[in-house]
């Protein structure tokens, strides 16, 4: 079982702890990883493990939840085997607990249901049905006789973006909003408060609310200013006292407690002024009780805003993709939206347009730009038989092709969702600072408590030991240890999606940046994977273009990859191919044909010797090709021998400058192919490969990891083909070429897209600075606690330092998390090395 949820309430690393502990105690839960930047919890575990037991464990520990709908999941497609199926939709409407059991009494009178569930703090409705029996159209057509309204949850990885955009941005804009009137009302209040505290300096402040003169009035209109602010903040009471009755107190519930004890003592310290007490006009904190709760505001709005681009890259993608199609119906076009493409519509694609799914060009020549999903900047030729992908943009011709895949099944969307399961898997790493997030808040409370009796036992007055108190509670920041390993995977992750470099986990990520050896495939991945026509030597009196005219129309009726590759050479050269007269194949051997008047043979030397053809004048020629690793190929005509020619598997253009980054950069590659061992050291030779491993069978690829592995340096295999997906498997890391073949692309860690071998030196290059980001982004956010709390704790102030006042460490809080998250947005600059 492997669900994943959307949660509510979350706002620090303790918080993201808490939903863990809670869901990780469900009997048959095996693993609970929460991404406190996507708001999702993912869990994975036997099939006894339930939505309703995962909500509620998520309830008890004090947040909301709703269960995501498995992506591409369409809301009428067939049933399972039992006949039913699960679905989750969003409600509409509800205020209270009457509203629930409404809609849950009226979706249950439906025939055809099994469960039926109303979450009211979510507003969702998970519900089980016979799709055979009831439509989600009776269902809505039920809630909205009830009285509310029915929505389907985002159901495609496009829609999914777009939503939590949307949610994203309602957010940012109401925390601005708070925030201004926060300012608004904090900054009257600091003056208020602190301008007749500086020495030798006279600011005016009228006389009616001087505390000397009316310490009445001074105490009131500082509790008027600080009422709006306390509102606007109320989140902040809300989440931290709800968590801290949970028995998870988070970093709300430190600002709270901090925050909301300078209130509660300056509230009483108002009832004393009104008591006759005007001393008590001297020990107000409402200017600290304000100030600080905005200063955590403009924290939490910096960071939201610099969270919303680490998914930068997921947004660049999503909008690749059109909004509407033009699709040929008959003679006639007709502009539809993308979602109701599909498979089989006849899509019309203008110059500068994006292709709105995927497909097989039927009608037109063109160029398309696909850098954008395989980082590969130079246009690729398109002409009827060439694949196309959404989301890549039209040159200048006009293309016509047939949708192949559509919705959660294009290459955009399943790019998409491998972005979005690497972001929401958390490294190793992140453990560390996981198993301190647990800890961390009710020691930083203890701390604070502690600090506060040993200051009272000093025989320090009340104002002091609340200034130490509420300090600590604020200064301490478990977000910044929260943030400092996700906001680095999310955006290393997308930049390597933007390069054409897919990482399928945060695990993944980490364990690249420790490869000390790549092992490599040889066909497919070092090579083309396909023989090429490479040497041509002549005999006889006929030209090269003569003989390969010939030999182009022998083998032109042979499906041998040697005849392939003849034909071909002679396509590129603009040979017009004449057909053969007659054509008979020799198993094992080669072409016996007429072409015209000629008599032509093309085949292996057995061949040759069974036809009476002397070969003595070409031995020394197969010896020097042989042992480059060529296939022969002898040509004779009218019983003369000819031609002597050598094909072979070419190396990739970017093959040997790949392997010579590695080096540059400490690592070793080694290649591993099934080929005998003088083809595969004369490749090794060409590509600037020092070790070899040959005639490895494919079963035995995997062994060949294995016996590489020495349990310190990690080992990266890359491969290509359904032979290499046991090897991939075992390697630390599996780099699949992602014009391989699907089961090496789902056996491996990261996908290399443009099929480049130089993206693998990029792929770890970018694994290893993301660690080293994340390496920074935790040594500041344990540095800053360590060094802050002390000060906050009065231990500096004891040695003859300065006190720590709550005002600055209520800015050495924000200023902490918003540093973190911007470290982590330099990772958008990553360049390449090659």
């Amino acid at each position: 079982m492997k669900s994943k949820y959307n949660i509510t309430g979350m706002t620090c690393a303790a918080c993201s702890a808490a939903v863990e502990r809670a869901v990780r105690k469900i009997p048959g839960v095996e693993t609970a990883d929460v991404n406190l930047l996507t708001g999702s919890l993912a869990v994975s575990g036997d099939e006894t493990v339930t939505d309703v037991a995962v909500g509620e464990a998520v309830e008890r520990a004090g947040y909301g939840w709703t269960p995501a709908m498995p992506a591409g999941t369409s809301p009428d497609e067939p049933a399972p085997a039992d006949g039913f199926r699960s679905r989750t939709f969003s409600v509409g409407g509800m205020t209270c607990s009457a509203c629930s059991a409404a809609v849950e009494r009226a979706v249950r009178r439906l025939p055809g249901i099994g469960e039926a569930s109303v979450n009211l703090v979510t507003g969702t409705l998970t519900l089980t049905y016979r799709p055979d029996v009831l439509r989600v159209s009776g269902i809505r057509e039920a809630v909205e006789k009830a009285g509310y309204t029915l929505s389907d949850p985002p159901a495609t990885a496009f829609d999914k973006t777009d939503a939590a955009d949307n949610a994203a941005a309602r957010e940012t804009r109401a925390l601005r909003i708070r925030l201004w009137v926060a300012i608004l009302f904090s900054l009257p209040l600091l003056y208020l408060a602190m301008s007749h505290m500086i020495p030798g300096v006279n600011l005016p402040l009228p006389t009616a609310v001087r505390p000397h003169d009316h310490p009445l009035t001074f105490g009131l209109v500082q509790l008027v200013l600080t009422l709006p602010v306390v509102i606007a903040g109320f989140r902040f009471y809300r989440n931290g006292f709800r968590t801290l009755l949970h028995g998870a107190p988070n970093m709300d519930s430190l600002v709270a407690i901090g925050t909301g004890s300078a209130f509660l003592y300056s509230l009483y310290a108002v009832v004393r002024i009104a008591g006759g007490d005007h001393a008590a006009a001297n020990v107000l904190y409402f200017e600290s009780a304000a100030v600080v709760i905005t200063l955590v505001m403009l924290g939490k709005t910096l960071e939201s805003a610099a969270k919303g681009r680490t998914t930068e890259a997921i947004r660049k993608l999503t909008r690749l993709r059109p909004d509407t199609a033009c699709v040929r119906y008959g003679s006639q076009e007709e502009e539809i939206p993308v979602a109701e493409v599909v498979v089989g519509d006849m899509v019309v694609v203008r110059p500068g347009t994006a292709f709105p799914v995927d497909g097989i060009v039927l009608e037109g020549l063109s160029t398309v730009d696909e850098s954008m999903l395989t980082g590969e900047s130079l246009p690729v030729e398109k002409s009827p038989g060439s694949e196309v992908t959404g989301g890549s943009v039209n040159g200048e011709g006009l293309l016509v092709f047939r949708a192949t895949r559509v919705g959660e099944e294009t290459a955009l969307a399943r790019i998409i969702r491998l972005v979005e399961d690497a972001q929401g898997r958390k490294a190793p790493i992140a453990k560390l600072a996981d198993r301190v997030s647990a800890w961390f808040v009710p020691a930083v409370i203890a701390i604070a408590i502690l600090a506060s009796l040993a200051w009272i036992l000093a025989g320090k007055d009340f104002h002091f030991v609340l200034n130490v108190f509420v300090t600590v509670l604020v200064i301490a920041c478990p977000c910044a240890l929260g943030l400092a390993t996700p906001t680095a995977i999310m955006v290393g992750t997308g930049k390597g999606a933007e390069l054409g470099i897919l990482v399928k986990s945060g695990e993944a990520l980490e364990t690249t940046h420790a490869v000390r050896t790549v092992i490599m495939d040889k066909t497919g991945t070092l090579t083309e994977g396909r023989p090429a026509l490479t040497d041509t030597v002549l005999f006889g009196t006929e030209t090269e273009e003569d003989i390969l005219r010939l030999a182009a129309a022998a083998e032109r009726g042979s499906e041998h990859p040697v005849a392939r590759a003849v034909v071909e050479a002679a396509e590129r050269l603009g040979m017009e191919i004449p057909e053969p007269d007659s054509f008979r194949a020799v198993p094992g051997r080669g072409i016996v044909a007429r072409v015209g008047s000629s008599d032509v043979l093309a085949g292996n030397l057995g061949l040759m010797q069974e036809q009476g053809v002397d070969v003595l004048a070409a031995q020394e020629a197969a010896h020097t090709l042989s042992n480059q690793g060529k296939t022969l190929l002898y040509v004779a005509v009218d019983g003369q021998l000819t031609a002597l020619m050598g094909a072979a598997d070419t190396v990739k253009p970017t093959s040997r400058e790949a392997v010579a980054t590695l080096a540059g950069m400490g690592i070793e590659t080694v290649m591993v192919t099934g080929d005998n061992r003088g083809t595969a050291e004369a490749i090794a030779r060409e590509t600037g490969i020092t070790r070899v491993m040959a005639d490895v069978l494919p079963q035995d690829k995997a062994a060949a990891v294995r016996d590489l592995q020495d349990g310190v340096h990690r080992v990266a295999m890359v491969g290509d083909g359904i032979n290499d997906a046991p090897a991939l498997a075992q390697a630390d890391v599996g780099m699949a070429i992602g014009t391989g073949t699907d089961i090496a692309v789902e056996s491996a860690d990261v996908v290399l897209m443009l099929g480049d071998l130089r993206q693998v030196a990029t792929a770890i290059a970018l694994s290893r600075a993301t660690i080293r980001n994340i390496r920074q982004n935790l040594f500041w956010a344990f540095f800053y606690n360590v060094l802050g709390i002390p000060f906050a704790a009065g231990l500096v102030y004891a040695l003859g330092g300065p006190l720590l006042n709550p005002v600055f460490a209520g800015a050495a809080m924000a200023l902490s998390s918003v540093s973190v998250v911007t470290n982590a947005l330099r990772l958008r600059w990553f360049k390449p090395a090659v």
